[in-house]
C-alpha cells in the first residue's frame, strides 16, 4: 500500500498549486498535488497561455495586412482559425507538460481526482482508481475559480460562450457580441476584430477596464473605435437568447433605451465564481466572504493547519499573484517567515491591442485616499523606437506622492507595455523615489524610455514632448 501520509498536500495544480507544491518540495516538505483535470490548471490549459497564444497569432495577421506600412508586399493573405486554434492547444500541451516534468524533479506525488475535506488534515480523493484517503499536517487550497454565467443565459458552447468554448471555437464569428471588458472580454473581442469579427463590447459600467485608470480607459476605447469595434458603456444585456443561426440580444444603453441587436455568437466575461463547493469547507467551518476564502497575511485560514491561495481567495485574481501567495504560504508552512504580499505592488496586465499594464493606485484613488499628488503623462509618439516600430499609439502614466516622491502608480497603454512595467513594480517593491527613477539610465532607443519620461513628466521635466 502506497504512503499517503505527507508534510503538506495542495488541493488543485493551477499556477498558485503547482508553485505551492514545488516551493515546498524545496524547502524539505513531502509534498502530494491533488488535480482533477490538467496539470497547470486553467491558467496553463484554458487560460492566461493559449489567449497569449491566439492573440499572437490575430497580432502577426495584423502586421500581414498592414505590411505596406513597412514597405513590404504581402499578398492573398487569409486565416486557418483551425490552425491558429492547434498552435494556441500544443502551446498549452506543451507547458502542462512542463508542469508534470517539475513535479517528477521535486518527487511530488500526483494524485490525479476530487479531492475533498473530510476532517482537518485530511482529504479523500476520488479517482479512476476509485477513493484513497490522504493525510497531511497542512493543506493548501488552491482550487481557482470559473466563468460567471448569465443567470438568464447560461453559456451552450455553441452560440453563447464562456472563455473556454472562445478559446476553441466551432466556427469563426461572424458577429460577435462580448459582455464584459475586463481583461479577459477586452482580449477575446481584440483577437476576434483583428481575426476579422465584427465586434461589440457591451459593459455595464461607464467606462471599458474599470479597474485602470480614467486616462486609460478612455485612450483604449478611442482606439478600438479606430479599429470598428462598437462600444456601449454603462449599458447592460437584458435579454440573451440563443437561436438556429445566432443569438438575439436586447441592449440597454444609458440613456435608459433598449435595442434589440443580431449576433452570431456571444462571449459572457462578467466576472468569475469560487471553485469552493463540494471540497469540505462547510463541514470544516472554513469562513469565506461571497464564496472566497478569507485568508490572514500568510494565506492561513481559520482552520489550523488549512492553507488558501489564488482566485479561491480575495482580488486580485491573477495568476502572478497566485504564484506569490504559493510561496509566502509554502514558506511560513516551512517555519520560516515570509514577507505578506502588499496587493499595491501586483501588476496587472491585459493583451488587446494597445496592450494595457498597470500597477499600484490610479490617480482617482490616490486623490480619494487623501495622497497630494503629481501625476505626469508620456505619449508614444514622442519615443523613436514607437515610431520605428509603427506602434506610436499609447502613453505612460505616472502618479507621485508629491510630499514623500513615493511612486504610487504607473498606467500604460502601448506596444509590448506589459513587458515595460515590471521596471515600476520593481521600484514600488524597493520603495525608490522619484529621483531614483530620474536618476536612472535607461537605454536608447526603447520603449523603456517612456518610462523615464513619465516619470519626468510627473515632476514638470520631460524632455521630448
Amino acid at each position: 500500500m502506497a504512503d499517503t501520509n505527507y508534510d503538506l498536500i495542495v488541493l488543485g495544480s493551477g499556477p498558485g498549486g503547482y508553485v505551492a507544491a514545488i516551493r515546498a518540495a524545496q524547502l524539505g516538505l513531502k509534498t502530494a498535488i491533488v488535480e482533477r483535470e490538467n496539470l497547470g490548471g486553467i491558467c496553463l490549459n484554458w487560460g492566461c497561455i493559449p489567449t497569449k497564444a491566439l492573440l499572437r497569432s490575430a497580432e502577426i495577421y495584423h502586421y500581414m495586412q498592414h505590411a505596406g506600412d513597412y514597405g513590404l508586399i504581402a499578398q492573398q493573405i487569409s486565416a486557418d482559425i483551425d490552425a491558429v486554434v492547434k498552435r494556441s492547444r500544443g502551446v498549452a500541451k506543451q507547458l502542462s507538460q512542463g508542469v508534470a516534468f517539475l513535479m517528477k524533479k521535486h518527487k511530488i506525488t500526483v494524485h490525479m481526482g476530487e479531492g475533498k475535506l473530510t476532517a482537518p488534515g485530511k482529504l479523500e480523493v476520488k479517482g479512476e482508481k476509485g477513493s484513497e484517503t490522504l493525510t497531511a499536517k497542512n493543506i493548501i487550497v488552491a482550487t481557482g475559480a470559473r466563468a460567471r454565467d448569465l443567470p438568464f443565459a447560461p453559456a451552450d458552447g455553441k452560440r453563447i460562450w464562456t472563455y473556454r468554448h472562445a478559446l476553441v471555437p466551432p466556427e469563426m464569428p461572424k458577429k460577435l457580441l462580448v459582455i464584459g471588458s475586463g481583461a479577459i472580454g477586452i482580449e477575446f473581442a481584440s483577437f476576434y476584430k483583428d481575426m476579422g469579427s465584427e465586434v461589440t463590447v457591451v459593459e455595464m459600467l461607464d467606462r471599458l477596464v474599470p479597474v485602470e485608470d480614467a486616462d486609460v480607459s478612455a485612450f483604449l476605447e478611442k482606439a478600438l473605435k479606430k479599429q470598428g469595434m462598437t462600444i456601449h458603456t454603462g449599458a447592460g444585456v437584458e435579454e440573451l437568447k440563443a437561436t438556429a443561426n445566432g443569438v438575439s440580444a436586447k441592449i440597454k444603453s444609458k440613456d435608459g433605451k433598449v435595442e434589440s441587436a443580431e449576433f452570431t455568437h456571444a462571449i459572457v466575461a462578467i466576472g468569475i465564481v469560487p471553485n469552493t463547493e463540494n471540497i469540505g469547507l462547510e463541514a470544516l467551518g472554513v469562513k469565506t466572504t461571497k464564496g472566497h476564502i478569507d485568508t490572514d497575511a500568510m494565506c492561513r485560514t481559520n482552520v489550523p493547519g488549512l492553507w488558501a491561495i489564488g482566485d479561491v481567495t480575495a482580488p486580485p485574481w491573477l495568476a502572478h499573484k497566485a504564484m506569490h501567495e504559493a510561496v509566502i504560504a509554502a514558506e511560513a508552512i516551512a517555519g520560516n517567515h515570509p514577507h505578506a504580499m502588499d496587493p499595491r505592488n501586483i501588476p496587472g496586465c491585459t493583451y488587446c491591442r494597445p496592450q494595457i499594464a498597470s500597477v499600484g493606485l490610479t490617480e482617482a484613488k490616490a486623490k480619494e485616499l487623501g495622497y497630494e499628488v503629481k501625476a505626469g503623462t508620456f505619449p508614444f509618439i514622442g519615443n523613436g523606437k514607437a515610431i520605428a516600430l509603427g506602434e506610436a499609439e499609447g502613453f505612460t502614466k505616472t502618479i507621485f506622492d508629491a510630499k514623500t516622491g513615493e511612486l504610487l502608480g504607473a498606467h500604460m497603454i502601448g506596444a509590448e507595455v506589459t513587458e515595460l512595467i515590471q521596471g515600476y513594480t520593481i521600484g514600488k517593491t524597493a520603495e525608490l523615489v522619484e529621483d531614483d527613477f530620474i536618476g536612472t539610465v535607461f537605454p536608447h532607443p526603447t520603449l523603456s524610455e517612456t518610462m523615464h519620461e513619465g516619470v519626468l513628466a510627473a515632476f514638470g521635466r520631460p524632455l521630448h514632448i
